[in-house]
């Protein structure tokens, strides 16, 4: 079932992301109108030290207005490579490189009214960062937390993690590794 798009209108550009209103008229021929939250997509990646230990950011999320624990991620440049910002991310937020990246999936965080999709990356071959981390200024409060996968699987099943994409990435991180032996 397809609706047709009848007239477009962006009403919003931001830092993070635009705000289009589109007009549609369903098959059955009632109007109706869709608010579309645009934004370019992010890379997520789940850091694994040789220790098994999962590397995680506590960070200010204002929407909530709290500090929550999370995978280290951000937004994508306009046409950057996923893969490349989450390396960048991975050095940004904790300090430390991957020798290793592999994709997990890409996820659509809420296709109701948002197009943003994640990418999601397992690191391995952890190192520390010659220069250290590189938070921009909204990260500066951002604290780096160590939990081994199996104890930050628990936290995501009891709803300490509420993070979806942390949640999914730790998720397949385990289902990955385990293929693997």
């Amino acid at each position: 079932m397809e609706l047709k798009l009848l007239k477009r209108e962006l009403v919003y550009t931001g830092k993070v992301f635009d705000l289009i209103v589109d007009q549609v008229e369903y098959p059955s021929g009632n109007k109706g109108i869709r608010e579309i939250a645009h934004h370019p997509g992010g890379a997520v990646v789940v850091p694994i030290r040789d220790d098994g230990r999962v590397m995680m950011v506590k960070q200010l999320r204002y929407p909530l207005g709290k500090h929550i624990l999370e995978l280290p991620a951000g937004k994508l440049n306009k046409g950057e490579n996923p893969e490349l910002a989450a390396r960048r991310e991975l050095e940004e937020e904790t300090g430390w490189t991957a020798a290793k990246l592999e994709k997990l999936t890409s996820i659509y965080t809420t296709p109701g009214f948002c197009d943003e999709e994640l990418h999601i990356y397992l690191a391995t071959g952890l190192k520390r960062s010659p220069g250290g981390h590189k938070r921009e200024e909204g990260e500066f409060s951002m604290t780096v937390h160590t939990v081994l996968l199996p104890d930050a699987l628990k936290m995501a099943v009891s709803g300490e993690l509420q993070d979806s994409k942390t949640i999914v990435g730790l998720l397949l991180a385990e289902r990955h590794l385990n293929s693997r032996g």
